[in-house]
């Protein structure tokens, strides 16, 4: 490929391969410039280091995900609205896993601020658990439970981590159907003007 049609968008979505192919860990600015046969020192007039390059990554695929999810919500409330959320993200961590691993890595805030991904990815959220009845600090509390539960179980299953015979899927369906319960139940913080006089 001819050096004059690098760009800083082509660079990322070659990162993206490469992360899904060896690891997100294995993103380097080297790996990169062999797979487009050029010099390291030609990547740095697209992106300043491997960190801004990975950065742009997690970018790429916290949009990337935040596609699926929202057309995989449009037009649903509530536990369905949940469970089509939760299998959007699964199959997007399973099938992308090093595209996945980009989106959990600690974005600069002043840089997350101003990123349109993030902010969708904020408000499709946030829509979905305010139909839950639920304001802040329930809100954030929720969002934590809901990404430490999907993450965790997308870990161990693409580590191969549940050996019991009882099937993956029926376990992931309960899941749902425990947090759906939870949202509908969560147990708010008792404020003044709920305290009888």
């Amino acid at each position: 490929m001819p050096r004059a049609g690098l760009t800083a968008d082509r660079l990322v979505a070659a990162a993206a391969d490469l992360a899904d192919e060896a690891g997100f860990e294995n993103v380097t600015l080297s790996a990169l410039a062999r797979r487009f046969g050029v010099k390291d020192a030609s990547l740095y007039a697209h992106v300043k280091n491997v960190q801004d390059l990975r950065t742009r990554l997690a970018l790429f695929a916290g949009g990337e995900l935040i596609d699926r999810i929202a057309a995989a919500v449009a037009g649903r409330a509530g536990k369905e609205a949940l469970a089509a959320f939760a299998g959007a993200y699964r199959e997007y961590a399973l099938t992308r896993p090093g595209r996945y691993a980009a989106t959990q890595i600690r974005i600069d805030q002043d840089l997350a601020a101003r990123s349109p991904a993030l902010h969708r990815t904020a408000e499709i959220t946030y829509g979905m658990l305010r139909a839950y009845g639920l304001a802040e600090p329930d809100l954030t509390d929720a969002v934590r439970l809901l990404r430490s539960t999907f993450h965790g179980y997308c870990a161990l299953e693409a580590a191969g981590g549940f050996g019991a015979a009882r099937d993956v899927q029926a376990s992931w369906d309960k899941a749902i159907d425990a947090l759906h319960i939870t949202l509908e139940n969560w147990p708010r913080e008792e404020t003044d003007h709920d305290r009888p006089d």
